[in-house]
């Protein structure tokens, strides 16, 4: 079986950079050959080999109906009869609009994008131009897609101005990106003191889920609301991964606090690639052909993607309050992981938010990316293989979030307790 796979990723190397279209698929960070995917149905995917994993990648997230749900899947092969791209105007896209802000009240006007990156990139660039400043601020450990200005790393001191984190970014451009770390409200403070007045805008995972889950400090969130406000940056909540996840809507619909933007992805597109921002009129109605910030897509709104993301939403809708079951689904196999691990006298911190959760191997606490880096990546790697081994498919990081579908069983869960009870005793 893995050579049916290596001689994949020997093929695939020939053609593509790197042999993948994404880096982490190829699995640097936990070593060994990447496996490659057939299908996918339910809380199960399928690799070329044919052999069956219960998934908690979840095409990193948006399949929280399960893979291949039955009514998404025949939405998109009704529409495709129709036509897969039209460049022109649609009356699904202005549906999926009013599902979006009427699920997120914040949201008053829309931008479709496909894809979370350009509505993070869209959203910085109307930052910019609306508030007419230049510097932005991001956390250390949150990932909001890689255009340049959100490619920076911290450096030292207080509030460093960024450095680029990849060749050809600029760092000129770095430079207008202040870095800070994630739950740290006295340096916060610190910050806005030294840079709040030229700040154009803050982003932020509300719930960070790119250095593996970390949730917000008690608050955290409220304050970076109030310093944004008191100085006249806009606050944008990078949405992408926690948007309908946790409830129809949004983080912030849990919290109660507005930001000025907010950007989508994942769930939205029902599996399809599909992004969004949104947010105050007054700031949305800069944005071209109303306003002067420039910004278009081809295939933003893109008929398939609308149709997948409308059913999906209305599903979800109807789910409505089966979130918190799917929380304590999530919180009951955590628990059961966390009792093996005790047991095997490893040390763990299994962070967990609603249905997201993250096995940092250490005794942590993790609430910010210098103690999520901490963790032991190389035994991680070695409990990868192990639970891959033992038909469990998670993502080939130690900074990455785990998911739960809708379609999660309690058997899936004993299984997958039962596939770590089996790992342990080889690690």
């Amino acid at each position: 079986m893995s050579n049916l796979h290596a001689k994949s990723f020997a093929k695939a190397k020939k053609v593509i950079a790197g042999g993948v279209n994404s880096p982490v698929r190829a699995w640097k960070s936990v070593s060994g050959i990447p496996h490659f995917v057939r299908k996918a149905k339910g809380s199960r995917i399928y690799d070329i080999s044919g052999k069956a994993y219960i998934d908690y990648v979840l095409s990193w997230g948006p399949m929280i109906l399960g893979h291949a749900h039955p009514d998404v899947i025949a939405a998109i092969q009704h529409e495709a009869e129709n036509g897969t791209s039209f460049g022109a105007p649609t009356d699904m896209e202005t549906q999926m609009a009013k599902l979006i802000s009427s699920a997120i009240p914040s949201m008053e006007r829309i931008r479709m994008t496909s894809s979370g990156t350009e509505a993070t990139m869209t959203a910085i660039r109307l930052a910019r131009g609306f508030t007419g400043r230049k510097l932005i601020a991001k956390f250390d450990g949150c990932y909001h897609g890689h255009s340049d200005s959100l490619l920076t790393k911290a450096g030292s001191g207080l509030a460093t101005l960024g450095i680029p984190d990849s060749p050809g970014v600029p760092r000129e451009l770095a430079k207008l990106t202040l870095n800070l770390p994630y739950n740290d409200l006295a340096y916060l403070e610190k910050a806005f003191e030294k840079y709040g007045h030229q700040l154009a805008a803050v982003i932020v995972e509300p719930v960070a889920g790119n250095m593996g889950v970390v949730p917000p400090r008690d608050g955290f969130l409220k304050k970076l609301r109030k310093l944004t406000k008191r100085d006249g940056a806009l606050l944008i909540f990078d949405e992408v991964i926690t948007g309908f996840r946790f409830t129809y809507g949004g983080y912030q619909n849990l919290t109660g606090i507005k930001p000025d933007l907010t950007c989508l992805g994942k769930i939205i597109g029902g599996g399809m690639p599909v992004g969004a921002v949104g947010g105050k009129k007054e700031i949305m109605e800069s944005l071209a052909p109303a306003g002067k910030i420039y910004q278009a897509g081809t295939l933003s709104g893109n008929p398939l993607a609308m149709r997948a993301g409308i059913t999906t939403l209305n599903l979800l809708k109807s789910k409505n309050t089966s979130f918190s079951l799917l929380a304590e689904k999530t919180d009951q196999l955590c628990l059961d992981l966390e009792k093996l691990f005790l047991k095997k006298g490893l040390p763990v911190c299994i962070n967990r938010a609603y249905s997201m959760f993250t096995i940092f191997f250490q005794d942590g606490p993790v609430f910010d990316f210098k103690t999520a880096q901490k963790s032991d990546t190389k035994l991680f790697g070695r409990f990868f293989h192990g639970m891959l081994q033992n038909g469990v498919w998670l993502a080939p990081s130690q900074y990455e979030a785990g998911f739960l579908s809708f379609s999660h069983s309690d058997s899936d869960i004993a299984k997958t307790v039962d596939a770590c009870s089996k790992t342990l005793k080889n690690i």
